[in-house]
């Protein structure tokens, strides 16, 4: 199944994808797509409905984040082999994990706000893991069972604030709207290989960006289930799983997003987004004036 959240800001409806594309209204069955929907009980009693039966939901509805309510959003520095090589870095003998800020989660085609002052906003395609079970010391071997589905990630990064400001990478990770996650949240089952999956991303319209999850050093199982070691995993979970090649700070010379960019991204089977960046402005978040469309 696609599972998608509908409306505005804070008002988004939980929504299924039926098979001409169309987005369903699953409020009759669900309150909304969060943890306390991804439950495989949950999720069966969804994919046993008829979306024939369920409301077709009004054409041109902004796409919220495709889960709610997120507790913890994890990412996976350095992950893919072909990116360490571009950046230079050593490969990782074990994952680095750190934390983007649950308040950076936006909508897949929500504006994105380039912080005060930053000179370096950098872009990331990403494949997320959505967890589904409480999961807590999983083996790499019963990790899927704890995955509710995947989506797409733009790992949106401040590069000075990551790398030069000392302390951990969470300061250029967690900016108010570095998280877009969406268009759908596709459960397991139509994602039979998550480390096999194309993935791409553009910056007004050139292709920066062209890799496979097939690079990942550390798989999906191994990242639950190393994740799963240092902290309690809950239902709605997020982590976000590394990039491939491409990223501005890895070119020669390194180029950087300003105010008008649009960027565009997408993985094999799990949908695309795309973000217009816009400048600081001094007051509080408005993405109202983001892109439309599914």
């Amino acid at each position: 199944m696609k599972l998608v959240r509908f409306g505005d800001a804070g008002q988004e409806k939980p929504g299924l994808v039926d098979s001409s594309g169309q987005i369903r209204d699953l409020s009759g069955l669900v309150a909304d797509i969060t943890g306390a929907t991804l439950s495989s009980e949950t999720l069966d009693r969804i994919r046993k409905t008829d979306p024939s039966t369920l409301p077709v939901a009004p054409s041109g509805q902004r796409l919220g984040a495709c889960v709610g309510q997120v507790r913890n959003f994890i990412a996976i520095g350095l992950n893919y082999a072909d990116h360490a090589a571009e950046t230079g870095a050593a490969i990782p003998a074990e994952p680095i994990v750190f934390n983007k800020a649950p308040s950076c989660i936006v909508g897949p085609n929500d504006d994105v706000i380039i912080p005060r002052g930053s000179q370096k906003t950098d872009w990331e395609v990403e494949l997320a893991i959505v967890i589904g079970e409480r999961a807590s010391y999983v083996g790499a071997n019963e990790a899927f069972d704890f995955v509710a589905g995947y989506c797409v990630c733009n790992d949106v990064s401040e590069r000075e604030y990551q790398l030069e400001r000392g302390g951990t990478w969470t300061k250029g990770k967690g900016c108010p709207t570095f998280g877009p996650l969406g268009p759908w949240l596709v459960t397991r089952d139509e994602i039979p290989d998550p480390q096999n999956l194309s993935m791409w991303l553009d910056v007004n319209g050139e292709r920066v960006q062209n890799g496979s999850t097939k690079t990942m050093i550390f798989n999906v199982a191994q990242i639950v289930s190393y994740v799963s070691h240092f902290m309690i995993l809950e239902p709605g979970d997020v982590i976000t799983t590394g990039t491939p090649p491409g990223v501005g700070m890895g070119m020669k010379p390194q180029r950087y997003l300003k105010a008008g960019d649009v960027v565009s991204l997408g993985i094999e089977g799990l949908g695309e987004q795309r973000q217009r960046f816009v400048a600081f402005e001094g007051h509080a978040v408005d993405t109202s004036k983001s892109w439309k469309g599914h």
